[in-house]
């Protein structure tokens, strides 16, 4: 992996070279986070392949979110030992062999095997966290808005591959849309990884200073007036209860809209606006984060998250649904960025990679139990509309945690005075 030298090290943050490490990431991310939404437009069809009820058929995509976020932690710290460029490659193999071994599954265990195991453990982790930790430290000026382009990565995934998932499930099947994923998504994911060599130019800055350089104005050994394991802790749970949340429209839209009778493609183009809609929000919500922090990015986002699951409850007509996930998307695209972005301003940047794999894990476990939780509530009830009063209450208490930090923050300030200027 190339070195450079301090003072070059400090010459490549907010470059030219950072921006084209930028757009390789971005493009990694969406080819590695395929999975997380193929598997929500497929979830009729496995339901009825292997013949489980919903909450069976929603095993896989909570076993693919576990999976991603155990890998979300070991590809982190792989990726400050041995660099993330061959952590992505990693990925990409595990892309192919993921998208193969579940379209020759014969049952739903060895299908939800290749989704947690392979999909989720590599090809999404991979791609995901090693690469938002890793931009975090290529930038200092516009850190927020360029670590949550590599995030919309996510949602570009969720904008581009479902409709064109669904289009290959209707003409030639389920298993050859895997089969053909795997290889692009693998193949794709290996090519940007050669741009992906050098050195975070911050880790070079960092290890000619005793001071903690290149971390955010708020940086020190108590975040938040915590210990650094307290706080970080707090935030995984926090993680847990917004993405808890975060699952319930974006695991079973699709499902939804078919009880309603609006049909699967209604339901995958409801998906592909939402998480579209998520790209905005995640621009936006970086450009936000640059002039008011990350820690109150992330409450604004919280709070909006909220009113968004809300509007869900009393509104079923397809032109609401359309328009409620459009409003989903544009205000809880920025959450999941938001922790990087804090985890940088708050802690040490040596340890990047494996405090932002432990955070985000706890909004892919969110993910995993809502996804799966959704699904139990409505074989319980018959109906959806449980489910969202679930979702409803898991964002109050991400809501509450990352409203008591902020308050935290703010006694602290008041106490201490504003941070030195970088």
């Amino acid at each position: 992996m190339k070195t450079t030298s301090p003072p070059a090290a400090a010459s490549l943050i907010d470059s030219r070279v950072a921006a084209w490490r930028l757009l390789a990431s971005l493009g990694a991310v969406t080819l590695g986070g395929s999975g997380m939404y193929v598997m929500s437009v497929a979830l009729t069809t496995v339901q009825h392949e292997f013949g489980v009820d919903r909450s069976i058929a929603s095993l896989p995509y909570t076993a693919m979110m576990i999976g991603f976020g155990i890998g979300g932690m070991v590809c982190g710290r792989w990726a400050d030992r041995y660099g993330v460029d061959r952590v992505v490659r990693l990925g990409a193999i595990g892309s192919v062999l993921g998208y193969v071994l579940a379209s020759l599954s014969s049952s739903i265990v060895l299908f939800t095997f290749a989704h947690a195991a392979l999909l989720g453990f590599l090809a999404v982790a991979s791609s995901f966290v090693p690469l938002m930790a890793d931009t975090a430290l290529w930038w200092n000026r516009r850190r927020g808005i360029a670590v949550a382009v590599v995030a919309s990565g996510n949602y570009v995934a969720g904008a581009v591959w479902p409709p064109i998932a669904q289009w290959g499930m209707a003409h030639v099947g389920w298993r050859t849309t895997y089969v053909a994923l795997g290889v692009v998504c693998g193949l794709g994911m290996a090519l940007l990884s050669l741009l992906l060599r050098q050195r975070p130019p911050a880790l070079d800055a960092a290890s000619a200073s005793s001071a903690v350089p290149g971390a955010g104005l708020h940086a020190s050994a108590r975040p938040f007036g915590l210990q650094p394991t307290q706080a970080q802790w707090l935030l995984f749970v926090a993680g847990i209860g917004c993405c808890v949340a975060m699952a319930m429209p974006q695991v079973h839209i699709v499902a939804y809209c078919m009880d309603l009778g609006y049909g699967p493609a209604n339901g995958a183009r409801m998906l592909s606006t939402m998480l579209g809609f998520g790209i905005v929000s995640r621009l936006v919500s970086g450009w936000i984060a640059d002039r008011i922090g990350g820690l109150r990015t992330m409450l604004l986002g919280s709070a909006l998250q909220g009113v968004a699951l809300c509007l869900f409850l009393p509104f079923d007509g397809i032109a609401s649904l359309y328009l409620i996930s459009a409003l989903f998307g544009l205000f809880q695209g920025g959450i999941v960025p938001s922790y990087a972005i804090v985890i940088r301003e708050y802690f040490a940047p040596q340890e990047a990679s494996a405090r932002v794999g432990t955070v985000i894990m706890g909004t892919l476990i969110g993910m995993a139990l809502g996804g799966w939780l959704s699904g139990k509530v409505f074989d319980l009830t018959g109906s959806y509309h449980a489910a969202f009063v679930n979702g409803i209450g898991w964002n109050l208490l991400n809501l509450g945690i990352v409203g008591w930090l902020f308050l935290r923050t703010r006694a602290r300030e008041r106490a201490l005075g504003p941070p030195a200027a970088a």
